[in-house]
């Protein structure tokens, strides 16, 4: 990802004037008559997102007025890079720590682009900004690098990432940090006992996979992180149709956010025993692809009948699942983009969020809150897992009729996590449907934030060295 900060200011750099909206008339009063005048001529109220750009008496940008909700906020300064003419910026404003660093993730968020299937160059000259005071530049560069991974793995188009792609993404992030990290492809995932993947990734000419990373010191406390790989979604036999099939290539979104968080948390050397799995696969059409009604032995032993085929992501993880609870971890967290009944519960941009237990869960909501990462906890209602009843089968992957589709999910993911275990189940759209501030249109990660300050805070009070 490309971001420019300058360590400090010189005669060139240009002051940026935060004005919040609420102030702006007192604001006003204090200023000379000259700004005054440029203020009425020029139409700026500060509304959020306006921006004025001031001349000196030479003629040059001598500063830049900009209308914010709240000067220290993520989003604030975010539509700038794409707006200011190239040079060098300073936001003029007393801000603390933590606002600081969110005022320069929001600019590095800005200037994110994703070009490279345009034929023609597009331009690479980006404005940069002087770091502000007390700004956790570590922390904004962490951040910024982990949510660019993210968008680039699910912006990038199926051919050019299904499973054999996302496993590679996987191993040079695993080289980057020294972390270990295998890889089960094909017939392998049967002989290995990961039965579900290997069913609905068996009719893709590319072959399903699970990829298994791990980093840090064995003795540490045990975090691991699940996600769906899903690289491509045609439904399976239970066909999606064109326009259900048009944006699928983000149903690999939860693996995007999961190496994204895992990215920061390597980065920032947090002192935990890091675990990575993503069961990798398309969901084809073809004479092997699985139908619905057969019955599948999962890793746990529990049998599932398909009731349908696209609802593949959850026994896509269902074997993952099961796995990562077999090390007893102080804590397994999943990524998905799961159902479109999350989508209705919470609209797209909210991470929908199922969680074993309410302290863990209670934390989440208030980084996100706190951090500008949204999420919102759906229950785990257990009166609904007799919707999931099967005749033949210890359960079915989908429920009968359509009501509470994301919870009804989130229960059959349950079954594979013992109850002793803290678990937090992310159903998430991965995906910016309208352009905002710092979140252009595609691929986004969606509770990564939020997360990684609960674990930074819950299990790493000290960083490896």
């Amino acid at each position: 990802m490309t971001y420019r900060f300058m360590a400090s200011a010189d005669r060139r750099t240009v002051p940026i004037i935060p004005i919040e909206t609420a102030v702006f008339a007192a604001w006003l009063k204090t200023q000379d008559a000259a700004m005054k005048r440029w203020v009425k001529s020029a139409g700026f109220d500060a509304t959020v997102g306006s921006i004025s750009l001031v001349a000196g008496k030479d003629g040059s940008l001598a500063q830049v007025l900009v209308g914010v909700d709240d000067h220290q906020g993520l989003w604030a300064y975010a539509d700038l890079p794409s707006k200011l003419p190239v040079g060098r910026y300073a936001i003029d404003a007393r801000m603390d720590k933590a606002g600081a660093t969110a005022a320069a993730l929001g600019w590095a968020l800005g200037c994110y682009r994703f070009t490279q299937y345009k034929s023609k160059p597009v331009a690479a000259a980006i404005p940069s900004l002087v770091w502000p005071k007390n700004c956790d530049r570590g922390a904004v560069k962490r951040t910024a690098d982990a949510t660019a991974l993210v968008r680039d793995l699910i912006n990038i188009p199926p051919e050019d990432m299904g499973p054999p792609e996302l496993a590679s993404a996987a191993r040079k992030l695993a080289k980057k940090h020294s972390a270990r990290i295998k890889v089960i492809t094909g017939n392998s995932l049967l002989k290995q006992n990961y039965p579900t993947i290997h069913a609905v990734g068996r009719a893709a000419s590319k072959a399903p996979r699970l990829i298994d990373m791990t980093w840090g010191r064995k003795d540490a406390p045990k975090v691991t992180l699940v996600g769906k790989g899903v690289c491509f979604d045609t439904g399976g036999l239970d066909l999606k149709s064109a326009a259900g099939m048009l944006r699928m290539k983000k149903d690999m979104g939860g693996s995007a956010n999961v190496l994204g968080l895992a990215h920061m948390i390597m980065d920032a050397r947090l002192d935990v025993r890091l675990r990575v799995l993503i069961g990798a696969v398309e969901n084809s059409v073809s004479g092997n692809a699985y139908r619905p009604s057969d019955v599948i032995r999962t890793r746990k032993g529990i049998t599932v009948e398909v009731g349908n085929t696209d609802a593949e992501g959850r026994l896509v993880m269902c074997d993952a699942l099961a796995e990562a609870d077999r090390e007893n971890p102080a804590l397994i967290a999943d990524f998905s983009t799961l159902t479109g009944a999350a989508r209705v519960a919470v609209g797209t941009q909210i991470a929908a969020m199922f969680c074993n237990d309410k302290t863990l869960a209670s934390d989440i909501h208030k980084a996100g809150e706190k951090g500008n990462d949204p999420t919102w906890r759906l229950p785990l209602f257990p009166a609904y897992r007799r919707l999931l009843n099967s005749e033949v089968a210890d359960i079915n992957n989908v429920s009968e009729g359509g009501f509470a589709g994301a919870i009804t999910a989130a229960l059959f993911l349950q079954e594979f996590v013992s109850n002793k275990t803290p678990w937090v189940h992310f159903d998430i759209m991965a995906w910016n449907a309208v352009a905002r501030p710092g979140r252009p249109i595609g691929g986004e990660a969606m509770g990564m934030r939020a997360l990684y300050d609960v674990i930074e805070k819950r299990f790493a009070k000290k960083k490896r060295r």
